[in-house]
């Protein structure tokens, strides 16, 4: 057995390099003679722009160029680009409205931190102190920042052309038959519910490094992404006017990026363009401050949603309508995340014969909202989870039995019945029956009576969520053996951003050559290297790789036994490799006569033809992927304070094939962590001029580890049987099904007081306030 194979909990390999400061991010890199660029924003969330003297900045101590809106459109400068506007119609089958995001704004600033000029020094001190020499005349126009207010005719219209604030108004599924269902039922339940904004806040602050080679007219760029790939063909093909080739993306370490260090943001290009043409390196690094306005953010939707149940409490049909802010713009993928994104993920895990979901997009004079952790998917799981919740109490059952009469059966999978979703397999029972055990959900009510004797009140709340991992493209892997050093170099189109990739990969190269980890050497983010990759993000990277990675071995280790058997004096066709008994050798069957893997890449070396021993791989993959499981969580609140504590929370999860437990469960923590953080606090809220509220962690609540209980997480292996390996993806899951766990549990806790639901996030104050509000009916 391989030592580092798939399946067990080992070490990550990455971790020491980065926890003792040997990391290396963008902010650590520096080019030789390299100038640093500041980017002048916008104070105001809606105005004209008039004029901008530069003047003074200009004469500033080491300023070496200013660059408007005006200096863009002469250099030809390009835009942001959205191609998920292109995926989008409305309901009558007509194009949405698309808006065009200049590199520098151009007459008009949509939010604040909108960019209106690029001051380059040659210190970043000279460049921030002359921006405050650079004077515009705005002309403030009104401005809209709330999400269901942009939708009324009367607000301020932020796209003058479009006649409205409406991006664009689409649907999904049969409306007339759940027109149908909700004729025939004999309960129904409604619910309004917020899904608030929030600022990602990754560690490491965006940052750019451009690098120009007028020798070969050919751009290289440093940055902290999510897939070199991508960002390289987005900034080539839209911002930029070049060919790809042109381009070469290099991201090393990246400190979290939670689906906003995926896209291509104005400061990449602009830091391109400006070492072009000063024949210089250009640098820029955000500060926390850039982050918060220009980062983008996530959620913010406001929901109508309703669901029918027959007399067995059985479900007739579903309901969902939204107004989602898509921002001032839209953004890379923004216009995608509420539609489809979560296609049909609003019926869960449920047995739904019609489903009906209508969004209405709209823009608001706010940072661009688009992907965030799980993108689309935990709101549509907060959607159906919150109905159930809420349609079990007041149907008179169980939350978990009327679950339970509604689960897609696992006998029924694969299942191909729409709107239900194409579950391969699953156990959904299963996992729910295992949770309600770990959790001691039979025990509550003693506990509920216990914590009442101590003046405090006790809530219990379930969720069920279920992820569809992202499917329909390609990924790309090359394996290199270097014998003189004794090490296989594997690189991949993925990206790392602290999900643990490079020991997985490690892993797999492991378990598939029969090495030791030590012998392997893992490559990430350089678009030169390989001809294309799928990037980090939908919670692919695992079955996406290790298609990969299997594919490049195999063309290495084909390559291998054709030297092998000239070496060993036999049939190519007798020559096995014997890597997954942990013996890296080529071997004739049957025999003990072998050559080493390093012996045989030496042997390559001296072929012209070959020069090194080495793969090449790629894999597709056409069928999503379906994580699912079952969350519970366990609250108490002091009824005198607000104060509340989550007692326990509970998660049995199904990620198919697990290749690394100790990797998945720090998967599972952060994404429960990163769900409850929006439940319990985070907030990007803004006020009625546009101007962001909490703009810093002085106002904007973070999750502490104090914040947070000792997860009781488990898991039913139940393989998938749309890749090789089973896996089903694990790096969104605990978002996906955190929020409603935690929401549930606290409006169970609010019964006395009659509450019936309540929006995130739920602080202490807004606690307090419903119980001083409902201490009366509470005492009856």
């Amino acid at each position: 057995m391989v030592k580092f194979g798939v399946g067990q909990s080992v070490q990550r390999v990455e971790d020491e390099r980065l926890v003792t400061g040997h990391g290396r991010y963008t902010g650590d890199i520096s080019l030789e003679g390299q100038a640093y660029a500041f980017m002048v924003r916008s104070p105001y969330a809606h105005a004209k722009i008039g004029n901008i003297d530069t003047e003074d900045a200009k004469a500033a101590p080491g300023v070496l160029a200013i660059y408007t809106g005006e200096d863009a459109k002469a250099a030809g400068l390009g835009i942001i680009g959205s191609p998920a506007a292109d995926m989008i119609k409305n309901r009558d089958g007509s194009d949405i409205y698309k808006t065009t995001r200049h590199l520098i704004a151009q007459d008009r600033v949509r939010y604040v931190g909108d960019t209106v000029a690029v001051v380059v020094a040659e210190t970043p001190d000279q460049a921030r102190d002359a921006a405050e020499f650079i004077m515009v005349d705005y002309d403030d126009l009104p401005a809209v920042a709330d999400t269901e207010g942009a939708a009324d005719p009367s607000s301020p219209v932020i796209w003058e052309e479009n006649g409205s604030n409406i991006a664009y108004d689409w649907d999904l599924g049969d409306e007339a038959a759940v027109n149908e269902g909700f004729d025939k039922a004999h309960h129904v339940t409604k619910l309004r519910l917020i899904n608030n904004r929030i600022v990602v806040n990754a560690m490491e602050p965006r940052a750019a490094l451009g690098e120009y080679d007028a020798s070969r007219d050919h751009y290289t760029l440093y940055t902290g992404c999510q897939g070199v790939h991508g960002l390289r063909n987005f900034i080539a093909s839209y911002s930029l006017g070049i060919d790809p080739t042109q381009l070469r993306v290099v991201s090393d370490d990246v400190g979290g990026g939670f689906g906003m260090k995926t896209f291509n943001y104005a400061e990449y290009p602009l830091v391109l363009f400006a070492a072009k043409q000063l024949g210089r390196p250009v640098k820029w690094v955000a500060d926390r401050s850039d982050s918060f306005i220009t980062d983008t953010q996530g959620r913010d939707h406001v929901t109508e949603a309703e669901i029918a149940l027959d007399a067995d409490g059985k479900i007739l049909g579903l309901r969902v309508e939204t107004i989602a802010n898509l921002g001032a713009y839209q953004g890379q993928f923004g216009p995608f995340i509420p539609t489809l994104a979560p296609r049909g993920m609003h019926v869960g895990v449920y047995m739904v014969p019609a489903l009906y979901n209508r969004v209405r997009a709209v823009y608001t004079n706010t940072t661009p909202v688009d992907a965030y952790r799980g993108a689309g998917r935990p709101e549509a799981s907060y959607v159906i989870e919150r109905l159930m919740e809420k349609a079990a109490k007041e149907f008179g059952v169980a939350p978990a039995e009327l679950r339970r009469r509604n689960f897609v059966p696992s006998d029924m999978m694969p299942i191909d019945q729409k709107p239900v979703l194409p579950f391969d397999s699953g156990d959904f029972d299963r996992n729910l029956s295992d949770a309600l055990a770990h959790s001691e959900y039979d025990g509550f009510e003693a506990r509920r009576a216990q914590a009442a004797s101590e003046g405090k009140l006790r809530g219990i709340g379930i969720s069920y969520y279920v992820e569809r991992t992202a499917a329909g493209m390609s990924d790309y892997a090359r394996v290199a053996v270097d014998p003189e050093a004794g090490t296989v170099h594997v690189w991949t189109g993925q990206q790392t951003n602290g999900q643990g990739h490079e020991t997985v990969w490690t892993q797999l190269i492991c378990q598939r050559l029969g090495l030791d980890a030590e012998k392997v050497k893992i490559h990430l983010g350089d678009s030169d290297v390989l001809p294309g990759g799928a990037g980090t993000g939908g919670s692919k990277a695992v079955y996406m790789v290790s298609g990969a990675i299997s594919s490049a071995s195999d063309d290495l280790i084909d390559k291998g036994r054709e030297i092998a058997a000239n070496e060993l004096e036999a049939a190519k066709a007798d020559i096995e490799y014997r890597g997954e008994y942990g013996e890296p050798v080529f071997a004739v069957a049957g025999t003990d006569k072998s050559i080493d893997l390093f012996d045989v890449a030496r042997k390559a070396s001296t072929q012209a033809d070959l020069g090194e021993l080495s793969g090449d791989g790629e894999y597709s993959q056409k069928e999503n992927t379906f994580p699912n499981g079952a969350h519970i969580c366990e609250v108490e609140i002091d009824a005198d304070t607000g104060r509340y504590r989550i007692v326990k929370f509970t998660a049995v999860d199904d990620f198919g094939q697990i290749l690394n437990p100790l990797i998945v469960a720090g998967q599972v923590h952060g994404g429960i962590a990163q769900g409850l953080g929006q439940a319990m606090g985070e907030l990007a809220k803004y006020d009625e001029n546009g101007q962001l509220m909490t703009g810093s962690f002085m106002d904007y609540w973070m999750p502490r580890a104090d914040d947070m209980p000792s997860f009781d997480i488990s898991w039913n292996e139940i393989p998938s049987r749309s890749n090789a390996l089973g896996v089903k993806g694990a790096g969104e899951a605990g978002t996906v099904g955190a929020p409603a766990a935690f929401i549930n549990a606290i409006i169970d806790a609010l019964k006395p007081y009659g509450v019936e639901a309540i929006d995130m996030p739920v602080t202490p104050l807004k606690l307090w306030e419903i119980i001083q509000a409902g201490g009366a009916k509470a005492a009856e």
